[in-house]
């Protein structure tokens, strides 16, 4: 097998993951025919990527969330032998091996392929004998070049979308877009950082009008492989195919992440053109991105102007509530039973966007099945510090935490760190001091020089806030909830 697909995988694999790589080259001396289909490049959902560089990312995945030990117990001698849109089928020469992934790794691996690739797949795991006996493969993966249909994946849909303030008027405008598409918004855009659910509207969409159109042609692509699908057109010169795929074949248009078109100036090019022709024959059409189209300065202004034509639908970072709801959704999905001071504890910790609450509860249950810990809050508590560790995530300075509170209660930093008394400030000063202790473990005697004070201001300010806290109705678990989701923010 040629090293250089070892060497072409992004940096951030184990050096057990390189060497797994390397041994295929013992798999493919028993069966040489596969190595052209393992090598193959595959579209649609992996657009670009070898079915071993999907493999090894699945692994290096895999080992981030459930210690190398356990995956190497897991899939130490296990080789991808075939990847389609729906179905990964890996090598084991062991029974034993492919009795232990189809009990214990099998859900692990589904859910990998869905985080890194938003795709549903079975696992299909075969031994030594039952390979040999299965039918020669096709020898390419890859969807035939004219398709303008994509795997829908039924988990993504608008049922399983946990609506709440900070996502209503984008849930809305799609949900308004799939029931009577090109009739109301076209086109619509929704914007927001990574992981707050735009893709997942998107495929809400698709799969709403999937069921209530059959027959319509829904066309799914990422910026990136447009951009990507485009100059392999131009440099085989099947341009026709590709402008016949985009713009004659789709009834519905979703393009995922159009921010990487921005300052490609012949993708941006034909995107326009395809746009236009799309629009005119009135084609629903529906993008995300990270950011509203006025903060894209490389992308050209007559795109822009014609994105705006439509509505921009903003998606913000889920609020408590909403992070509550998914938590418990999220848990009785996966079968696991959370107290609500859990549900609490990781809604108040976990803040950023939903992939990362959905990946903690993930790695609660990992703890719970492969591990056996309780769910308890000290449990829960410890295993999150340890992902948080692990992940590189630092702690809140004392600047970011006081200057946090000084904006909640609009007061300025340098008032907070002074003697100035007045019961609002007296009571922020506090709830500061409280929140560097909780948040950061710093020693009372350091706290208190923040504050030009001594340690035991800091003892009263810390009792006076726990008290507060175990009188029922003061409001300030509230206040305390918001301010540390901010500083979470922060991070």
């Amino acid at each position: 097998m040629n090293g250089k697909h070892i060497l072409d995988y992004p940096y951030g694999f184990s050096l057990s993951i390189f060497w797994r790589l390397k041994n295929a080259q013992m798999f493919f001396s028993v069966f040489p025919e596969r190595e052209s289909a393992v090598s193959v490049i595959l579209k649609g959902a992996y657009a670009l990527y070898s079915a071993t560089y999907v493999w090894a990312k699945v692994l290096a995945h895999l080992e981030e969330r459930y210690t190398e030990p356990v995956i190497s117990a897991w899939f130490d001698d296990a080789e991808v032998v075939k990847l389609t849109d729906d179905t990964l089928t890996i090598y084991t020469p062991s029974d034993y091996r492919k009795d232990v992934i189809k009990r214990r790794g099998a859900a692990y691996v589904k859910d990998a392929m869905e985080e890194l690739f938003h795709q549903q797949i079975t696992l299909v795991v075969l031994t030594k004998a039952e390979y040999e006996a299965q039918k020669q493969a096709e020898k390419e993966a890859a969807l035939p070049s004219n398709s303008t249909f994509f795997q829908l994946n039924p988990q993504f849909t608008f049922e399983r979308f946990v609506v709440g303030s900070s996502n209503r008027f984008p849930h809305a405008a799609a949900l308004s877009v799939a029931s009577t598409p090109s009739e109301t918004y076209n086109p619509l855009l929704i914007y927001g950082p990574s992981g707050l659910g735009k893709t997942h509207l998107l495929y809400a969409i698709a799969n709403r009008v999937h069921q209530d159109h059959p027959d319509f042609k829904i066309v799914y692509v990422k910026g990136e492989q447009f951009t990507n699908e485009l100059i392999e057109s131009v440099r085989t010169g099947k341009m026709a195919d590709f402008r016949e795929r985009y713009r004659k074949n789709a009834d519905l248009f979703l393009m995922d992440d159009i921010q990487f078109i921005a300052g490609k100036e012949s993708t941006q090019e034909e995107f326009f053109n395809t746009f236009n022709e799309l629009w005119e024959n009135k084609k629903q059409i529906v993008l995300t991105s990270d950011r509203p189209p006025k903060d894209m300065p490389t992308l050209e202004d007559r795109i822009r102007t014609r994105i705006e034509w439509g509505l921009l639908a903003g998606i913000q970072a889920p609020d408590y509530e909403t992070r509550m709801a998914i938590i418990q959704n999220k848990a009785q999905e996966l079968g696991l039973e959370l107290s609500d001071d859990i549900c609490s504890f990781i809604a108040e910790n976990i803040t950023n966007n939903v992939r990362q609450i959905e990946g903690t509860i993930k790695k609660i249950q990992a703890h719970h099945d492969l591990d056996g810990m309780p769910l308890d809050l000290q449990n829960v508590k410890r295993a999150i510090q340890v992902m948080f560790k692990e992940g590189g995530s630092n702690l809140p300075t004392v600047d970011l935490i006081i200057s946090e509170v000084g904006r909640f209660y609009s007061i300025d930093t340098s008032v907070l760190r002074s003697t100035l008394k007045n019961r609002n400030t007296a009571e922020a000063r506090q709830v500061a001091m409280y929140l560097i202790r909780s948040l950061t473990g710093l020693s009372l005697p350091d706290i208190g020089r923040e504050f030009g004070r001594d340690h035991s201001t800091v003892i009263h300010a810390i009792k006076k806030i726990e008290q507060q806290l175990s009188t029922p109705g003061s409001g300030l678990e509230t206040n305390l909830r918001d301010i540390t989701a901010s500083i979470n923010d922060k991070l």
